[in-house]
């Protein structure tokens, strides 16, 4: 019979005789396209790839991290610079490449978990599979024969086979209850792909939890003086690195205060004299206007949490509190100094400006000393982190400061290429030397600084992460799901009974693994083990039956 219009034939053929090929057409390469999206070995090469997309973000300075670093880093490299702008390297973790793997990764791992959960939760629903025909051919097998004696027919054999299955935590069914060949069919382990699902499924949920904190939280960093207050607002942060879809409206309206910042050096052991072993600061938080302030504890690696925003204590040092006043007179700056440590013993160093000085602004530039002494050469240097012999060295200048070009001035750096000196070693004023308390009238009439006193600084990082939560639960929600599906084996069990011509009633039984099971045989052996000890029945080598299957 030749083919005709309801069946044509497997393979179409041109005139010449070469084979045709049928048109995916639109909706079959869409088909076609989405398939290989959802293959799982696309999927893991989309997790690799997204890992070496983030590679750059390592190498090149990040925009929204430091702004700039990024203009100095175009400014030093005119050639390349402007291409890998362009190509987005300074933005790779909001860039169209790097959003576009982890969007096609997102999408390739939902179109793989949910097909399998799909027919994993029809799996569990139905029944075992039913009992090969022949059990002798499984991995594992075993064989019992009940005497005449016993009383025991062969379907109660198998409603005992099922109830001790059902002891052992297997789904069971029983096939032919009333058949001359009943057997039960038993199935254990399907918790391992939910384990391997519930992996899947947690891993996309980090991928949305990670996509929510870079979408709508921020981190920001502030040096926070003893007494000095943090309202949170864009213009109280220092530094400020928002996400892509950050709303300065969201910002919770709290505030903290440092009430005081404590420090513990080693004073017991010899080889660790004077390293820190405790830092405390003592704050005081409202979290929101009008709220009743409470004061809290942070320290190194215990953060506080304030609406919804993660404070965590990552650097400190001193502050000495200067006075300077110009030439006329009048106090052109008032106020605490951070200085940075530069050692073990707090060797800090320091920039003070003063933009308002008349008739010359004024800039100062030194170091400063918790615990000052005097080398054979006359150099000061610190000995002690804790505050015993504080002095201030200081070289002072004046002119341009530079501050009214427009151009943003890193606070703790001082330009002094458009200064004139007025105090340093070199000259015959020499350098500014002060211990709290003390004064110096600046040369030239130019005013006068005082050391009044010192206070302590912490710097403090504020991290908002809406997301963070939701990485944790997800996180260990998939190693859960991965230790099951590691250690927890999947297998199925038969047993099948028959009653020979001479009235025994003989018993099979064999399992079969999904998938690597290295307890098969122990399993095997406890079944064979419980059918024994339920009917006292010596186990055999051959089953007679089994000539006839």
């Amino acid at each position: 019979m030749g083919p005709t219009k309801e069946h044509p034939p497997a393979t179409a053929k041109s005139d010449t005789g070469a084979p045709v090929l049928p048109r995916l057409g639109a909706v079959g390469t869409v088909r076609w396209i989405w398939r290989q999206l959802t293959s799982m070995r696309n999927a893991l090469l989309l997790l690799l790839l997204l890992a070496v997309a983030a590679v750059p973000g390592s190498l090149f300075p990040q925009r929204p991290v430091n702004p700039s670093v990024v203009t100095q880093y175009l400014k030093d490299h005119p050639g390349y610079g402007p291409w890998l702008d362009k190509f987005q390297f300074f933005n790779v973790y909001s860039s169209v490449w790097f959003s576009a793997i982890y969007l096609l990764l997102f999408i390739s791992l939902i179109g793989c978990v949910v097909p399998r959960a799909r027919a994993h939760w029809k799996a569990m629903r139905s029944a075992p599979p039913r009992t090969p025909k022949r059990l002798s051919r499984l991995p594992e097998y075993g064989t019992l024969e009940l005497p005449e004696s016993s009383g025991i027919s062969a379907g109660q054999a198998v409603q005992d086979a099922a109830r001790l299955l059902r002891r052992r935590r297997y789904r069971v069914h029983v096939y032919d209850a009333g058949g001359e060949r009943p057997s039960v069919a038993a199935e254990r382990g399907l918790i391992r792909e939910v384990g391997n699902l519930l992996f899947h499924v947690s891993l996309i949920g980090v991928l949305v939890c990670v996509a929510i904190g870079g979408l709508f939280g921020y981190r920001g960093q502030k040096i926070l003086v003893e007494g000095d207050t943090f309202v949170n607002t864009l213009v109280g942060y220092d530094q400020f690195s928002p996400g892509a879809n950050f709303n300065p409206t969201r910002l919770d309206p709290f505030a903290i205060t440092l009430n005081k910042f404590d420090v513990t050096f080693d004073r017991s052991s010899a080889a660790h004299y004077g390293q820190p072993i405790d830092f405390t600061a003592a704050v005081t938080v409202t979290d929101k206007p009008g709220a009743e302030p409470v004061k809290r504890i942070l320290k190194v690696n215990d953060p506080i949490t304030v609406g919804g925003a993660s404070f965590y204590l990552v650097g400190n040092g001193y502050a000495p509190v200067v006075t300077i006043k110009d030439g006329a007179g009048k106090t052109a700056f008032s106020g605490p100094v951070v200085s940075i440590p530069s050692d073990g013993a707090y060797t800090s160093l320091l920039v003070i400006k003063a933009p308002d000085a008349r008739p010359s602004q004024l800039g100062f530039v030194g170091f400063f000393l918790p615990t000052a002494l005097v080398n054979d050469q006359g150099i000061s240097y610190a000995s002690d982190p804790d505050p015993l012999n504080p002095r201030l060295n200081l070289n002072s200048y004046y002119g341009d400061l530079g501050l009214n070009a427009g151009q943003p001035r890193n606070v703790y750096t001082l330009d002094t290429k458009n200064l004139t000196p007025l105090n340093n070693r070199n000259l015959k004023a020499g350098g500014i030397v002060l211990a709290p308390g003390q004064s110096y009238t600046l040369p030239e009439g130019k005013g006068s600084i005082s050391f009044d006193g010192i206070k302590r600084y912490v710097g403090i990082d504020i991290r908002h992460d809406p997301g963070q939560l939701g990485v944790l639960i997800f996180a260990l929600a998939a190693l859960a799901g991965l230790i099951a599906s590691l250690f927890i084996g999947r297998h199925r069990a038969w047993v099948r009974t028959g009653t020979h011509p001479d009235g025994r009633t003989m018993v099979e039984y064999g399992l079969l693994a999904r998938g690597e099971n290295h307890r098969l045989a122990a399993e095997a052996a406890a079944i064979g083990r419980l059918l024994t000890k339920e009917w006292s029945a010596p186990a055999t080598n051959t089953n007679p039956l089994a000539k006839d299957q």
